[in-house]
């Protein structure tokens, strides 16, 4: 469920969520991203709050697995916890391996962090430890997944924002792509859930919410010369729609045309629609032969 305007003023009020899953909205988690910034984790959420990591995908990400260059990425190895002792495993499912793209934005945000993280190499010299890990301590060390937490919780707390866990980033992930014009089909592909039940029995009650917009401008793409109701004005108005009316045009008095007849063909049409000599057909098109044309 997304935290509206009208959600959050309730939780203010009475400190309760309405649902135990909350997703913020685009503009909520951006106000997280300023937060986040300064702070070394930053790419891991912007990276797992756009394309939709899991926490243990995320600290298991290796720079072998993402391609700068093609702008790829394949969670290939998740870091799980055992009570507390963090050990690397293969993907929750086959379909969690899956390669996804990655946009100009998120390549720009890991290109400056590796550049960060060479920095460091160079700085601890001999005792780096080269795990191969996108997100690691600043000795190259692995992370383990609840210092991500942590981190994502502090952060959090910085802001006035409504409360979602780490995990709800995956939510917003889903919420991001569907805005962006994704069908459910392309939130499967984006989280890489093992089937498209899976994606619709969790996302279905949460999409919808979006699904106004995307009817709204849906609608637009049709050009009309006139709107029975009102039309949208402004930056996001499309160049057809308009308010005026187009008088109508005049119908000669010697042709008038039965209520839902069809266009009237131009009289330059030289032939019939079988290849006729010119004149064989009249102009009205309900009329369907000249013989009826003798006997009227």
């Amino acid at each position: 469920m997304l935290w509206t305007e009208e959600r959050v003023r309730r939780w203010r009020e009475t400190g309760k969520l309405p649902s135990p899953v909350m997703v913020w909205t685009p503009a909520q988690f951006g106000v997280f991203l300023d937060a986040a910034e300064g702070d070394r984790l930053y790419p891991f959420f912007h990276l797992v709050g756009t394309r939709g990591l899991r926490r243990g995908e995320g600290v298991g990400q290796e720079w072998t697995d993402i391609d700068l260059e093609a702008g790829l990425i394949t969670p290939a190895k998740e870091i799980v916890v055992d009570g507390w002792a963090p050990y690397e495993s293969a993907p929750k499912t086959d379909g969690s391996a899956g390669t996804i793209a990655l946009d100009n934005l998120n390549l720009a945000v890991l290109r400056a962090h590796k550049a960060r993280q060479d920095a460091e190499r160079l700085a601890w010299g001999s005792a780096w430890q080269d795990t191969g890990k996108v997100f690691t301590q600043e000795d190259g060390s692995s992370l383990h997944p609840e210092t991500v937490s942590e981190t994502f919780r502090r952060i959090l707390a910085s802001t006035a924002l409504p409360p979602i866990t780490l995990r709800d980033l995956r939510h917003v992930a889903a919420t991001l792509t569907h805005g962006g014009g994704g069908d459910i089909h392309t939130v499967k592909e984006v989280l890489r859930h093992s089937t498209i039940a899976l994606t619709s029995d969790t996302y279905t009650s949460l999409l919808p919410e979006l699904d106004r917009e995307i009817a709204e401008r849906a609608a637009q793409l049709v050009p009309r010369s006139r709107r029975t109701g009102p039309v949208a004005e402004g930056p996001g108005a499309p160049a057809h729609a308009s308010l005026t009316h187009k008088p109508k045009t005049k119908q000669r008095p010697d042709r008038p045309e039965p209520m839902g007849a069809l266009p009237r063909r131009s009289e330059e049409v030289s032939s019939t629609d079988d290849g006729g000599p010119s004149g064989a057909r009249t102009l009205n098109q309900w009329i369907k032969s000249p013989l009826l044309c003798q006997l009227s």
